[in-house]
């Protein structure tokens, strides 16, 4: 019998972690009432940790054409297609909270083409999609396409690193058997 992912990578005691990673930690458990355990999963290896969390909050968190909603939407749908469980469940919660809809994340990770999105939406996911299954394949008919829609180059490229970074977090939350958080599958479906 093989050896369960989660007990094959064990997530470090938070006191034997260093000091910058802790203290990150302990800001995210203050602000969201608990640890996710992606935190604590990529912990394990410090320096990806940090490599990992800089370019995340690089492309997530920056201002620009893409709304923190549209970038979470990005991240659901492409997660959905990666059969990611945890980046679906986890990102979808973010999702509900900023698009201030508690069903859109669903419908996202179900089937975008079918959720209650603007047809600009539709074109930066079927571009994000294009990225995240087939890159290979891109061509300039696809900037053409997703440009109709209003996205300048920058935005584009946010579009495209954003797929992209999330198809190696889905990859890597998959072999480490990372499971979402309970408290996930609740936020932002209420009104608060």
């Amino acid at each position: 019998m093989s050896q369960p992912a989660a007990d094959r990578f064990p997530t470090p005691a938070l006191e034997k972690l260093p000091a910058d990673i802790r203290e990150r930690i302990l800001a995210v458990q203050e602000k969201s009432g608990f640890v996710p355990n992606v935190f604590l999963t990529l912990a394990c290896r410090p320096e990806e940790f940090r490599a990992f969390f800089a370019y995340h909050d690089a492309l997530m968190e920056r201002d620009s054409g893409l709304t923190k909603a549209e970038r979470e939407m990005i991240v659901v749908a492409t997660s959905a297609a990666n059969q990611c469980h945890y980046c679906v469940v986890a990102h979808g919660a973010i999702l509900r909270i900023r698009a201030k809809n508690p069903l859109v994340a669903d419908q996202i990770a179900i089937n975008y083409r079918k959720a209650d999105i603007s047809p600009r939406q539709r074109a930066m996911l079927d571009f994000a999609m294009k990225v995240s299954r087939a890159a290979q394949d891109i061509s300039e008919q696809d900037f053409t396409e997703v440009s109709r829609h209003g996205f300048s180059d920058d935005d584009i490229w946010d579009i495209a690193a954003i797929a992209a970074f999330f198809a190696l977090s889905n990859r890597m939350a998959n072999v480490t058997g990372m499971r979402p958080n309970d408290e996930f599958y609740l936020m932002g479906r209420l009104p608060k």
